[in-house]
């Protein structure tokens, strides 16, 4: 038995089967490559569900990581702590919001993100503003309330009844929405970009047009940029492409670069009006360790010119994928934002594709029931996205 098989046994002797994982042990990554157990290399397109935006190995962030565990990893957060003050001054300042709340992922951003607009909305009218306008074949997280705001019965459906006040339009829709608002709604959440969807843009005049409606009625925007923010449209979040700004944000994945941490960003607005002392909390949440982490991250984006980055290569990763649509029947259309793509797959199971990529040595995700998705590192090169199309070409 190898050194692999025996890991991957004894793992589902004693790990709850909630995933069903690949048959591959990681073993350490360098650049944009993983290596597994056995030695084998593999090209990550996948980047640990957009999370490995700098890749694997970067130098500066290893230090900085270590450095912070060898001072301080945990305080609580009755206390200040500088590492705190640092990663809250950059996403403050990357965001152009006001102030931040530091969790442990996406699931609590969201979480939050809810509790301030159901907040905001109590402070402004006294209570009966409380439902949330969620779009249909959205992601946000796998806990009671982001799950109730996420627009797919598939996953749903085991764990009701959820969440009370949520109602669902369609993405891309603006008169599916305006006909879910009603006068007692206190927010319309969705993402920038869909991810687990299937890749879907927000059209740019349905943003647009969502975003009067909250002005109009005196709702919040939130968007959700746990996916499609730091960097990865090109953008330092997906918003911007739009010229629109929400009253709420979530991110999470790259955030962090492999440490776990999550935040909501809240404008002043916002802020001023909802949560307050003892109405939200963590005991992890913003931790020195995860804080070290935020305010590497965001240092080394902006060093390497990160965004900047993604902006002018994707094209060409566009270009490659929009070549391979034309050249195989089986593929229908590209749709994306900078370094976040999905290929829409007819005829064959998109399952299949992604584990013979992996066979190939290409580390690909799915999205939704149909969809290739791409979300490598922020830091690829042509060189690797011409190896990208060589190996899943072998894959096909």
């Amino acid at each position: 038995m190898s050194v692999s098989q025996q890991i991957m046994e004894q793992t589902e002797q004693s790990v709850l089967h909630t995933y069903n994982r690949f048959p591959v042990v990681f073993d350490h990554g360098e650049g944009v490559h993983l290596y597994d157990a056995e030695g084998k290399e593999y090209l990550d397109f996948a980047a640990g569900i957009a999370v490995q935006a700098l890749g694997y190995g970067n130098q500066a962030y290893n230090d900085a990581l270590k450095a912070q565990i060898d001072k301080l990893i945990h305080t609580s957060n009755l206390y200040y702590h500088k590492p705190l003050e640092e990663a809250a001054a950059q996403i403050i300042r990357h965001t152009k919001m006001s102030r931040v709340f530091f969790t442990n992922s996406g699931a609590e951003a969201i979480e939050g993100a809810i509790k301030a607009a159901k907040k905001y909305a109590y402070t402004k009218n006294g209570g009966g503003q409380y439902e949330i306008v969620a779009m249909r074949q959205s992601f946000h997280g796998r806990t009671v309330g982001a799950l109730s705001v996420t627009g797919n019965d598939h996953y749903q459906e085991p764990f009701q009844p959820l969440m009370a006040g949520v109602k669902f339009a369609d993405f891309n829709d603006l008169d599916s929405v305006k006909e879910a608002v009603s006068d007692k709604t206190c927010a319309i959440l969705m993402e920038t970009v869909q991810g687990e969807g299937g890749i879907y843009p927000a059209d740019p005049a349905f943003i647009k047009g969502v975003r009067a409606l909250c002005d109009e009625k005196d709702i919040l925007l939130i968007l959700d940029e746990i996916q499609c923010g730091m960097g990865r449209t090109g953008y330092w979040f997906a918003h911007e492409a739009y010229g629109v700004d929400p009253d709420i944000m979530t991110c999470a994945k790259a955030l962090g670069c492999g440490v776990p941490v999550g935040a909501f960003v809240l404008n002043e607005k916002a802020a001023s009006k909802s949560l307050l002392p003892g109405d939200h909390g963590t005991t992890y949440g913003g931790n020195p360790l995860a804080c070290a982490a935020v305010a590497k991250v965001f240092e080394l984006f902006d060093e390497m010119d990160l965004v900047e980055h993604v902006r002018t290569t994707a094209p060409y990763l566009e270009q490659k994928l929009d070549d391979l649509v034309s050249r195989y029947d089986f593929l229908q259309t590209r749709r994306g934002m900078g370094f976040m793509q999905g290929v829409v797959v007819k005829g064959r199971p998109v399952s299949e594709i992604v584990k013979k990529a992996l066979d190939n040595g290409l580390v690909i995700l799915s999205a939704g029931s149909d969809v290739l998705r791409l979300v490598p590192p922020l830091i690829i090169t042509p060189a690797d996205i011409d190896e990208m199309i060589s190996r899943l070409e072998a894959a096909f």
